[in-house]
């Protein structure tokens, strides 16, 4: 249906695959073409299959893991090791062994890979033969035509990287297949089989290669004596590790876009809403939805908890395949099967993100197909623009509503005059004039509009309507703003020059030009703006700059209509105190100017009172990775009328505003940030006689302190069997105030300041611990021509 943007996939076993092959009537050549058919029916869009069946792991299992060896066996082990070493030469599968063999049945399959096999096995040869049944898993998918396959989730923290290896072998081995990575958001308790493993504690692999260990086995992780609990008070270090695993594999896989995650939510959320914001920057094509994460509501059907039903709510943004499992299984008392597709079906049309997507008027709407899409900003001094791009913009209502409004209240401020002048500089098509006369019809004033513009095409809509609609009420000028003269000095200077970060459309000196035609105690509509930064993760955006290979396109700040994007920063000082709020001022215009030096006709002698520059610190309360800035601006137009693109205030000052996407400041490497870290930003808006470029630059610092943490607010992420066994450094001296908020989410966070928060940020510095290099030095890839 045209008002769904999720897809719907039902999850089947293998024993599912042959109860079907019981109910086969004839009709289906293959009971997976049963499965599909009756899937369909009911409304799916896709099923998700295991590739293989219980016979491949028993071969499998019986040529690369034997008992150990001895005196009576050694045979029998022999001849186990030739038939692996036969196999390893030649891999393949016998027909029994998989569960599709035909394209038919291929085609809405989202496959399964072997959940059994240990790319990330302490043992050395257990990883290497479970590489290479992978292979020729991904190889018989890739025969098939299958368009994903998904991958079963990292176990050892310690041996992430060789999971990630292999995982790259195969999509260097594939050019089509899309490979999607199972993860919880933590605790990959969930994925442990009841059994122990496929190695048991007395058995070997058939290799006899010395590094070999004797014994190999998986490790699995602690037991939880209260999973919801675990949800609700996790500590920082375990709510990461998943997505950290995440992130090395994603990296050691150079961001490949044909990489993404299948989230599985069978366990509680975490209700740190930080933590859960950070997938919404990663390429999740997936979700993974079982049974047993449904709760029954008071009727006794099912519902998801409130944690997660707003998680899913938000992610139906980024359209995602929703995979439904043990739907079947009569876990809930009523609604039966249908009733977990019909409450998803709910969550999705209560997300706001969808019901702003399909409301016209709203900015959603207006940007289906731009979302993440990298625009590169207008040269609106050097390019003349096309009608079509004229008439876009002027498709917003709110910026020209905002615009009347501030221009009447500057007309009823304006002294009783019979003779009051308004200046439209930069008049495109009009839009602003006609704006302009309805504001000064409601006001009662007399007026008269000039209207300035350099565009000679839109010079010539321009006489058209003077001629049809405007008559003598507008008189117009033809030529730039920073050279064209005027016949007498206006009262008041209008201007739509604003760019996505304020000045990047060059506004200041465009306005340094056109101040000459103001009046001492004249009135600039806008009359101020100012440029704000936050530092952001997102692989989708990174992956759309570096497209080219060239520098140049890690180094263009690009217009954004941003989806899957993460802000990183946090509100408040962070551990030290020291940082800022989560959007930052870098720095402001105002018009009129008062700070520059100008000739006998009003210009400037230099631009370089446009020059700028702002190092602003961030706290990073949740680890993350850092792809580059999110650029956003907010004008004062006149009194309290206003614009704005910035994420706190747009709602309040501009909602729906169409003309403005965010800017995107690209980093050409991402740059790692853990948790209750700190980020410095350096950027500056650079100018000599020909053009304007900014540059910027980042570091990053983790606080320390003269202090350890309270052993209360610890935990023991180290030792065997302990899944976290190689844990990651989040700050150097982990904060016991920060660590409390976890895991005693009901203390407020003022209780927490009293504790001791003042006493931690006396004693606290900072250690770097990252930078960037400098981006776009002398505008070498990008620039604003004057």
């Amino acid at each position: 249906m045209a008002d769904q943007v999720a897809g719907l996939a039902s999850c089947f076993s293998f024993e599912d695959i042959s109860q079907a092959s019981a109910r086969t009537d004839g009709s289906d050549k293959t009971p997976v073409l049963k499965l599909i058919r009756e899937s369909q029916t009911k409304g799916y869009d896709f099923v998700c299959l295991p590739l293989t069946t219980p016979k491949w792991r028993e071969r499998w299992r019986n040529m690369c893991i034997v008992p150990s060896a001895s005196a009576n066996d050694a045979d029998e082990n022999a001849t186990a090791e030739q038939q692996a070493e036969a196999w390893r030469k030649a891999p393949s599968f016998l027909h029994e062994e998989v569960t599709i063999s035909t394209l038919d049945e291929a085609v809405p399959v989202l496959v399964m890979v072997s959940d059994w096999l240990q790319l990330d096995s302490t043992d050395d040869w257990v990883r290497h033969d479970s590489e290479i049944a992978l292979r020729q898993e991904v190889a018989y998918a890739s025969y098939l035509n299958v368009q994903t396959v998904i991958l079963p989730p990292p176990r050892h923290r310690s041996q992430v990287a060789s999971y990630a290896r292999a995982v790259n072998e195969c999509l260097k081995s594939t050019t089509f297949m899309n490979f999607s990575i199972r993860l919880p958001i933590y605790d990959p308790a969930v994925f442990q089989p009841k059994e122990s493993s496929i190695i048991p504690p007395s058995i070997t692999s058939t290799s006899s290669t010395p590094s070999a260990p004797s014994t190999p086995k998986i490790v699995t992780p602690r037991a939880s004596t209260s999973k919801s609990l675990k949800a609700a008070r996790a500590p920082e270090g375990e709510i990461n590790a998943t997505w950290e695993m995440w992130d090395i594999i994603r990296t050691l896989c150079d961001y490949n876009t044909r990489l993404t995650l299948t989230l599985d939510l069978t366990p509680p959320l975490p209700s740190n809403a930080g933590i859960l914001n950070r997938w919404m920057a990663e390429p999740v094509h997936h979700i993974f939805l079982p049974a047993s994460t449904f709760i029954a509501n008071v009727k006794g059907y099912p519902v998801l908890p409130k944690g997660t039903q707003s998680f899913l709510r938000n992610s139906m943004a980024h359209h995602p395949i929703v995979i439904m499992s043990g739907v079947t299984s009569g876990l809930h008392t009523k609604g039966g099967e249908s009733a977990y597709a019909q409450y998803v079906r709910h969550v999705e049309k209560t997300s706001s993100a969808v019901q702003a997507a399909m409301t016209a008027g709203t900015v959603e709407h207006f940007a289906q197909g731009y979302q993440d899409y990298l625009q590169n900003p207008l040269q609106p001094l050097m390019d003349n623009l096309q009608s079509i791009t004229y008439q876009t913009f002027e498709q917003d209502p709110v910026k020209y509503r905002n615009y009347e409004e501030a221009v009447y209240h500057a007309l009823m401020d304006w002294p009783d005059s019979d003779h009051i002048v308004i200046c439209v500089a930069g008049a495109g098509r009009g839009p602003l004039v006609e704006r302009s006369l309805t504001a000064i019809k409601r006001s009662g004033r007399s007026a008269l509009v000039y209207a300035v513009e350099k565009n000679p095409n839109a010079f010539v809509t321009l006489q058209g309507r003077k001629q049809n609609e405007w008559g003598n009420s507008v008189q117009l000028f033809f030529g730039d703003m920073r050279h064209v003269e005027l016949p007498e000095q206006v009262d008041i200077l209008i201007t739509e020059l604003l760019g996505s970060f304020g000045d990047n459309e060059l506004s200041p000196e465009c306005l340094d030009g056109a101040m000459r035609f103001l009046k001492p105690d004249g009135i600039s509509i806008p009359s101020s703006y100012s440029a704000h930064l936050a530092p952001l993760s997102s692989s989708k955006l990174y992956n759309n700059a570096r497209i080219s290979r060239e520098i140049k396109g890690m180094e263009t700040p690009y217009v954004v209509m941003f989806q899957n994007v993460n802000i990183l920063s946090g509100d408040g000082g962070g551990v030290s105190g020291r940082c800022g709020s989560m959007i930052q001022q870098c720095w402001e215009f105002e018009h009129p100017r008062k700070d520059a030096t100008v000739d006998e006709r009003g210009l400037p002698l230099t631009n370089s009172h446009n020059v700028r520059s702002a190092k602003l610190s961030f706290h990073i309360p949740h680890a993350g990775v850092m792809h580059g800035l999110a650029g956003y601006f907010e004008a004062v137009l006149y009194g309290h009328v206003g614009l704005s693109i910035h994420p706190h205030s747009k709602d309040r000052v501009s909602k729906d505003m169409l003309s403005w996407f965010p800017l995107f400041f690209p980093f050409k490497e991402p740059l790692y940030l853990p948790s209750n870290s700190e980020l410095h930003v350096s950027i500056w808006r650079l100018t000599d006689e020909r053009q304007v470029w900014y540059e910027w630059y980042a570091e990053s610092f983790l606080p320390v302190f003269n202090s350890s943490s309270s052993p209360e607010h610890s935990e023991d992420t180290s030792g065997d069997g302990s899944f976290f066994a190689c844990t990651s450094t989040h700050v150097a001296v982990p904060s016991p105030v920060i660590d409390a908020v976890d895991v005693f989410p009901s203390l407020e966070r003022s209780d927490l300041r009293k504790s001791g928060e003042e006493s931690l940020r006396s004693t606290a510095g900072v250690i770097k611990i990252g930078q960037t290099s400098l981006h776009n030095p002398g505008g070498r890839s990008s620039w604003i021509g004057l």
